[in-house]
């Protein structure tokens, strides 16, 4: 797919089949979502990819805009590393845009995918570090989950020129 056209075409999949999403697949997004620039070349991602029907199934209780993570084949967990992250206070920026470039390789792959945030709510934060047992230097930005979606997403212009300015206010 036309980068161009993946992105005026993608949109939030919510339902999606009862149909598994092959690893290599899998490894195509998170080689997609690692192709993100970063500061300074950091990279400071770590991924963590939720497969287990029962991790999924768990997910809604973390997350109260989450539930439809219980019935997707996967979700990617996408997180910061401090440890990692050459210039501190951009790894969110950097982790975006991983999360970003998988959103559109799922996209691009005939896959759905949502975004749905947990950084900054301290609450969610703590409450994926305890479940997956992350180490405290690893904070999670994004849970997306990720299948073969139901029906197609509507699509939508969504271009505003009255939120382009040139060279002033």
């Amino acid at each position: 797919m036309d980068a161009l056209v993946a992105i005026h075409t993608r949109r939030s999949v919510r339902e999606y089949q009862n149909k598994s999403v092959p690893e290599e697949l899998v490894k195509e997004l998170l080689a997609a979502a690692m192709q993100a620039p970063s500061a300074g070349n950091g990279r400071p991602w770590q991924f963590i990819v939720l497969t287990d029907r029962e991790l999924l199934a768990r997910l809604p209780s973390l997350h109260p805009n989450a539930a439809m993570a219980a019935h997707a084949a996967l979700a990617v967990l996408i997180c910061g590393d401090l440890k990692l992250e050459p210039y501190p206070g951009n790894w969110t920026s950097d982790c975006a845009a991983a999360t970003q470039n998988l959103l559109l390789a799922a996209h691009a792959k005939g896959l759905g995918a949502v975004w749905t945030g947990v950084h900054p709510n301290q609450a969610r934060i703590a409450a994926f570090q305890q479940f997956l047992g992350l180490p405290e230097h690893v904070v999670p930005l994004a849970l997306i989950p990720v299948g073969y979606p139901l029906a197609p997403p509507p699509q939508e212009e969504r271009f505003e020129a009255a939120k382009v300015h040139y060279n002033h206010w």
